[in-house]
């Protein structure tokens, strides 16, 4: 007899062919749960992300000093150690750290979910044709794809950036440039893998058009990988946004970004130690919690990335 988490299993990998959205939510939400409740990590990384995603959206609420995101000057507190009124200690102006790092949470948070959207605008629906046509059309857009990914990532996000205004629209973009390739082929060879399914068959035999297949037969077939991926690209991105911040191509100052707060910390270490260790404490924290939850999703709804 198999048990309960095996016929959930069994279940998944036998797709249930033709089924629409709701069906498909529903079996990969109840499989989801199912695992969540026998996984401690994964309930640790959620527990993390919902954090973040707190802090994110009442941030500015909770903090005692919320005006010092902005261009606020206290020249009688700078350089102050942690202590009762500023727990995480002040920086070179006398702002608070911990107000900026909790506010800085949002900034972060805002740039990983918007670059994710536009890379998923991009990559999945170019993903979608290129497998569903097949011949020259994947062929070409495979080949861009290629030259997208014949430089690292980060490097290339380094050029464009640096090709930009330093701004949190351009590290969006930047970082989209770069992404979006990575699920233009996910999907792709998701995509070349189902659709000669019986299924399609039917639905092309019924005279249904090329869009009704790809984004109503298709596309709820392949969403495992794609949120699996996503969830563990979401750290990849804010460590990749803290990355250009530090070096400068990020929000400009005095936007709380963590990368450019240890940027500018690190001139005075290893005095004020605090400058740089909390906002990376942080990064940390939100990557890790990611991760973690990537990690879940992927043996829960056995999505590989």
């Amino acid at each position: 007899m198999l048990g309960r988490h095996d016929q959930i299993t069994n279940g998944h990998n036998i797709r249930k062919h033709g089924l629409g959205w709701s069906a498909l939510v529903r079996e990969d939400l109840a499989r989801l749960l199912y695992y969540l409740r026998r996984s401690y990590t994964a309930i640790f990384g959620l527990g993390l992300v919902g954090l973040m995603i707190f802090l994110a959206l009442f941030g500015h609420y909770i903090v005692p000093y919320p005006q010092d995101a902005g261009k606020v000057v206290r020249m009688d507190e700078v350089f102050l150690p942690p202590n009762l009124n500023h727990i995480f200690g002040t920086d070179y102006v006398g702002r608070d750290v911990f107000s900026r790092v909790i506010i800085g949470t949002q900034l972060s948070l805002t740039v990983a979910f918007s670059t994710l959207t536009l890379i998923l605008v991009i990559g999945v629906p170019l993903g979608l044709i290129a497998g569903y046509m097949g011949g020259w059309v994947n062929t070409v857009i495979m080949r861009i794809t290629d030259v997208f990914q014949a430089l690292p990532p980060l490097v290339l996000a380094v050029v464009v950036a640096s090709a930009l205004s330093p701004s949190m629209e351009n590290l969006i973009l930047a970082l989209a440039f770069t992404w979006w390739p990575v699920y233009a082929r996910l999907v792709n060879g998701e995509v070349l893998s189902v659709k000669e399914e019986i299924y399609i068959e039917a639905s092309r035999s019924l005279g249904a058009g090329s869009l009704y297949i790809i984004f109503k037969e298709i596309l709820p077939n392949v969403m495992s990988p794609l949120i699996v991926r996503a969830t563990l690209d979401m750290g990849y991105l804010i460590l990749s946004a803290a990355g250009l911040g530090f070096l400068g191509l990020g929000s400009r100052p005095p936007a709380p970004e963590w990368g450019a707060m240890i940027s500018s910390g690190r001139t005075y270490l290893p005095v004020t130690w605090w400058l740089c260790v909390f906002p990376g404490i942080f990064i940390f924290l939100a990557v890790f919690g990611f991760n973690l939850l990537g990690d879940g999703l992927r043996d829960a709804l056995g999505g590989e990335a």
